[in-house]
């Protein structure tokens, strides 16, 4: 009889395979709670980001909370209850309040989701410190267990005493309860570049999981490529595996389950086994992939990794038997990827050895600094933080777009899809002069900032909301400017965040002097054979011998009519060319004519007499 291993049952497996190893160390990551009222509870507080929905990286919310009087574990369909918190026009969006317990967090947040609601607030029931709201297991007892990849609502879990005070203040009917919800800072944005992880797995026969994060790959690699091809990313994907325990390692466990004598397992993909596909055949094509990458990375295409992983699900899935290594090196040939540098890296999985790349991978898992162990697939970490929240195209493209420093980020993040361009309404509230078609505004994922802009090189000074001005307009912007023999030359009009700069031909510090360089003595200038230079202020003169013509821009002297000789030999030169060209088509063109008009008579003839060579030729095979 077949055994199905449940997933308690799995889990423990593992742990005997992993003993305490599997348990690490896990953060939590949070968005910040603004409560703007009432007075009493005017304060910011943290809250756990839910690993489902699609939280608002890079922005904020604001909405009213409700405390539901029926059903306020938001276990059942609040339809069931004729409630709605369906904002009317002009009012807040409807932040609902519901308590921990009874029911799935994800089966929570959809009944909020589908009576109307805004966002959802789930207060823990217990007393400690926040937790992560994950999504159900597949084979968890839930006829509906694919409807939390259609949660959009954003999900915070608030602790107890949080809870229990603004449903203290709620029940009193005398006080509204205003809260911003505020992802601004839930990932770091230090610079131009977002540096993200994508820990996956080959395996496609995990249920509804397997198959989101696959319509994923698929769906988000156009944008991955993209950004990594113009540097605005540097992207990794990674793979998690375990070992097994020495006492094991010769078990059918560990021999089906792991390679390299048990230093590297994954889970049986169908959690039975006694059919299919076992853990060591994930192991291996996870490696596979693992080492696609390093090479592609290698040769400087590393955005070949998202063809390789989506070509091989779509060509090679398990449940048509294609799982294989023949199966995944028609992929890789297909890339035009070297097949023997891929094995080399991958090994030989049977040696009791260790595995470079496999034992990087292990290591990785391992948290460091903020980001914490990665225990859940798939995870996504972006600037060294683990995102949560749905894994959805749109929704993961933001977060990355919120982890470049505002007003650096690609055209890309800057479009309806990710962002409202507030530049577009009344300009943002910055300066703006419209007659030159200047503005402060600056649109930026996380909303828009007011910096007085660059124009033509001289970057104007002001707060960028109420006023920018051309530095060189008042005081020549405390600049050098001095005019003589009729010529005025000022050190503002390259002006920089550096300070003023002296003018070409002039050397000094720009604000008090910039004085005039003597191209003649410094020989930085007409310097040709015959040349005769004189110094002016702020340029020079050259002039040549024997009525000859100078060329500023090559610093010579050539004969003044040499232009004139070199046109009149450059046109009998394509002349020439052209009725050489005209003479050999023309010849051409009538050996193809006579050669056709031989063959067509050739032709016509055969069917009244033969010729010599075919009478020849049906003696040789009669």
């Amino acid at each position: 009889m077949r055994k199905k291993l449940g997933f308690w049952v799995f889990f423990w497996v593992w742990f005997l395979l992993n003993g305490s190893s599997c348990l690490g160390k896990f953060i939590v990551e949070k968005n910040s709670l603004r409560i703007t009222a009432p007075d009493s509870l005017k304060n910011t507080y943290e809250c756990a980001i839910g690993n489902f929905g699609i939280p608002q990286y890079g922005g904020s919310m604001t909405g009213t909370v409700i405390y539901p009087l029926s059903n306020q574990k938001s276990c059942k369909n609040f339809d069931d209850f004729s409630i709605s918190f369906k904002s009317k026009p002009g009012s807040q969006p409807i932040f609902i309040l519901v308590d921990r317990g009874d029911c799935f967090f994800t089966l929570k947040a959809w009944n909020a989701q589908n009576a109307g609601a805004a966002a959802i607030l789930i207060a823990d029931d217990k007393s400690e410190s926040l937790i992560t709201m994950d999504t159900p297991e597949e084979d968890a007892d839930d006829s509906r267990s694919d409807y939390f990849h259609k949660i959009t609502i954003p999900s915070a879990l608030i602790n107890q005493s949080l809870g229990n005070s603004i449903k203290k203040v709620l029940s009193s009917n005398k006080e509204m309860v205003t809260i911003i919800l505020d992802w601004k800072e839930a990932l770091p944005h230090p610079d131009d570049r977002v540096e993200y992880e994508f820990w996956t797995s080959s395996n496609d026969e995990c249920g509804p999981k397997c198959l989101n994060q696959i319509n994923f790959l698929k769906n988000f690699k156009g944008a991955a490529q993209i950004l990594e091809q113009k540097g605005y990313t540097q992207f990794t994907p990674h793979y998690i595996t375990w070992f097994c325990r020495e006492e094991l390692l010769f078990t059918d466990l560990c021999k089906t389950q792991c390679i390299n004598l048990g230093r590297y397992c994954a889970p049986d993909p169908e959690q039975d086994f006694t059919k299919g596909y076992d853990g060591k055949d994930v192991v291996l094509q996870n490696l596979r992939q693992a080492c696609f990458f390093k090479i592609a990375n290698e040769t400087g295409k590393p955005w070949l990794w998202w063809d390789y992983v989506t070509d091989f699900s779509i060509r090679c899935p398990m449940n048509e038997q294609k799982y294989t290594t023949e199966c995944a090196n028609e992929v890789i040939k297909s890339l035009s990827m070297d097949v023997k540098e891929i094995e080399k890296c991958i090994g030989n999985p049977d040696a009791d050895e260790e595995n470079s790349v496999l034992m990087a991978e292990q290591e990785a898992q391992i948290g460091k600094g903020s980001r914490g162990d990665v225990t859940i697939l798939p995870t996504l970490v972006i600037n060294n933080r683990q995102y949560r929240g749905k894994l959805d195209k749109s929704a993961v493209l933001k977060a990355i777009c919120s982890g470049f420093q505002e007003t650096t980020e690609p055209a890309l993040c800057l479009n309806d899809d990710i962002e409202t361009n507030e530049c577009l309404q009344n300009n943002g509230g910055c300066w703006q002069d419209k007659a030159a078609n200047i503005t402060a505004c600056q649109d930026t994922v996380r909303g828009r900032v007011c910096e007085c802009p660059i124009v033509q090189g001289v970057m104007f000074r002001g707060d960028g909301y109420t006023y920018c001005i051309d530095p060189c307009t008042i005081d020549n912007g405390g600049c050098w400017i001095e005019t003589q023999e009729g010529k005025t030359y000022t050190a503002c009009f390259n002006i920089s965040s550096e300070g003023c700069a002296c003018p070409l031909g002039f050397d000094g510090d720009g604000v008090h002097e910039c004085e005039d360089i003597d191209e003649c003595k410094t020989k930085t200038a007409c310097t040709c054979s015959g040349c005769k230079c004189k110094n002016t202020w702020g340029s020079y003169e050259c002039s040549c011998s024997n009525n000859l013509l100078y060329l500023r821009e090559l610093d010579i002297c050539i004969g003044k009519n040499v232009k004139t000789e070199m046109n009149w030999n450059m046109i009998w030169v394509v002349v020439l060319g052209w009725v050489a060209i005209g003479v050999g088509g023309y010849t051409i063109y009538k050996y193809r004519i006579r050669s056709y008009m031989d063959s067509e008579i050739r032709s016509i003839m055969v069917q009244y007499m033969p010729l010599d060579d075919q009478v020849e030729e049906h003696s040789l095979v009669s």
